[in-house]
This record gives C-alpha cells, structure tokens and sequence, in this order.
C-alpha cells in the first residue's frame, strides 16, 4: 500500500474512535433517543475491510455498525443527526442508530436483528451475479450471528450460486453477556466454511492490514466468480453490548486490559512510525483535524430540527 494509503486508513480508524467517544457522551447527556452499540475496539476490521473494495461495491451492516458505515465513506454529519433523530439525517431521523442507509456510498443498511443482514448481502450478491456487474458485497456481523439459521441458509446458496459475496465475522468473543465458547463448539468459526465448499480463514482483527489483505484477495477471489469466503476476524469490543452496559458481570478487567493493549489504532500507529512511514506530527496533525470534524458533526446535529409530526408516513414502504 501507499503512503496516502495507509494514512487514510489510519484517519478513519481515529474517525470512527472518536465518533463512537462522542456518541457516548451524547447518550450520557441524555440527547439521544434508544441504545447506541459502539465499535470502539473493532475499528481495523471495518476499515481493513472496506480499503479492498470499488466505489460500487455494496456493504451490510449491523447494530454495531457505525464504524462500517464511517470505513465506507459515510459522512459523519448525517450520521450524528440520524442519531440523534434529526431531519437532517441519513434517514431522516427515523432510522437510529442501528438502521442507517446510505444508497450512495453502497451502504445497504445496518440492521437491528441479529444475523438479518446476511441474507440481505447475499440477495445483494445474487442481483450482481444475474446482472454480471462483478459488484462485490460484504456482510458483517458478530459471532453470535453465527448460530443463526440465517447464517447456515445465506452461506450455502451463495457456495451453490459461487456467489460475491465476502462473509466477515466480527467475533468479539460475546453476544450480549455470553461469551461464544459457551455456545459454539469449535474454536475458530471459520471451520464451518468447509461444510458449505467455501475458503474460511481466521484473522487478528485488530490488526488492519491483516484484515486488509485478507479481505482484498476474497475479494478479489468474488470478482473472478470463484464465489464466496468467510473471513473470522478476532477483536474485542472495549464498551458493553450498548452504551448502557457496564460489561462488569461477565467478563473481567484482565482480560479487558489485555485486549485494550492490543488497540489496533495504537499498533497501527507504532508500525507507521517505526517503519518511517509517517512521522509524529502528521499523526498529531491527523488527530487535531478528526477531532474538529467530529465536534462539527455534534454541532449539527445538536442544531438540526426534528422531523414533523406529519413527516411520520413519509419514505415507508412494505
């Protein structure tokens, strides 16, 4: 990769760090509406991931979906509003945190239900393959989607059809408050690839060029209509299932402090600067402009109206 290259990915890293920090304190202040599930920890999967694809590649999300929206190219005004229920957002304010679209980035939504979205991205894949537009599409989802059935029926039509589609588990070790051990029992989720004729592989998610270049030759691999992959990337999320869990019940502080040692923004910075790729004060320089761009977007969010009342029917469909 290019210089201009990783720095980007570094940038959007730190974007989607300190757009979930004031997320939170946006929560806290009482200032938005619902729960708010933050990808603080996760950020080298969304971006790793999302650096392999085209401009009109398509991508599915989660309830833990900001930071895959923000690695797409989202832009962070809306998005704020929308969480805050704004007129000015993405979706008018009528989506929330976890349901926010974005057509033109080829966002096709995040997704409240657990494991909702893989069918979607697979319905995504069979549109690119009858049209031969060679569009690839990402689904993400966590571990615990994996004992969806969901997950089983959307992974063997897309082996059958060799569909495009790049299958990314983002196993951050709990759904909710059960740690998937206790749940599942293989080790790494990527085994069940076999069962469905598809390349499995697990994956440091925290480490974003990993994910990058694992990412990239799936992708690449779904181009040349070879089919699926399914791609386990190991994280940890540093919050709670949503802002309003304290995680303190079922997982402890070492293992917490082990995983905030390895913050994938941290060690992607100490191998830009050890490798003289960047220096110290284009980082900080970085830093200062994400930090204006954020407070920007609360700024205008805080400012935006509400929808009206009679906007309520508006843009449904079913």
């Amino acid at each position: 990769m290019t210089k201009s290259e990783m720095l980007r990915m570094y940038e959007q890293m730190l974007r989607i760090r300190e757009f979930e920090n004031q997320v939170f304190e946006l929560y806290k202040q009482g200032l938005m509406p619902g729960l708010a599930h933050l990808y603080i920890g996760e950020e080298a999967v969304a971006v790793g991931a999302c650096a392999a694809l085209n401009e009109n590649d398509y991508i599915v999300s989660t309830h833990r979906g900001h930071g895959h929206l923000i690695a797409r190219g989202a832009e962070t005004k809306p998005m704020m509003a929308e969480i805050l229920g704004k007129k000015t957002g993405y979706c008018k304010g009528k989506g929330g945190s976890m349901h926010i679209v974005a057509y033109d980035k080829g966002i096709l939504g995040a997704n409240g239900i657990v494991g909702a979205g893989i069918p979607i991205a697979t319905g995504a894949g069979y549109k690119s393959k009858l049209k031969g537009t060679k569009q690839v599409t990402l689904s993400f989802f966590g571990d615990a989607a994996c004992n969806q059935g969901t997950f089983h029926e959307s992974l063997n039509m897309a082996a059958v059809w060799k569909l495009p589609v790049v299958y990314i588990i983002e196993n951050n070790l709990y759904g909710i408050s059960v740690n998937i051990n206790r749940v599942t029992a293989v080790e790494d989720l990527s085994v069940r690839a076999k069962g469905y004729g598809m390349p499995g592989v697990t994956i440091d998610g925290n480490n974003v060029l990993q994910v990058y270049e694992t990412v990239r030759k799936a992708v690449t691999r779904a181009r040349k209509d070879e089919g699926p992959t399914l791609i386990e990337c190991k994280t940890y999320r540093w919050k709670g299932h949503h802002v309003g869990d304290p995680a303190t019940e079922y997982r402890s502080r070492d293992e917490e402090n082990e995983w905030k040692a390895k913050c994938p923004i941290k060690t992607f910075e100490s191998y830009l600067l050890k490798n003289s790729i960047a220096e110290e004060d284009e980082l900080e320089e970085i830093k200062n402009s994400i930090i204006n761009e954020i407070q920007k977007a609360v700024q205008f969010a805080k400012e935006s109206p509400y929808p009206e009342p009679e906007e309520a029917f508006e843009d449904l469909f079913a």
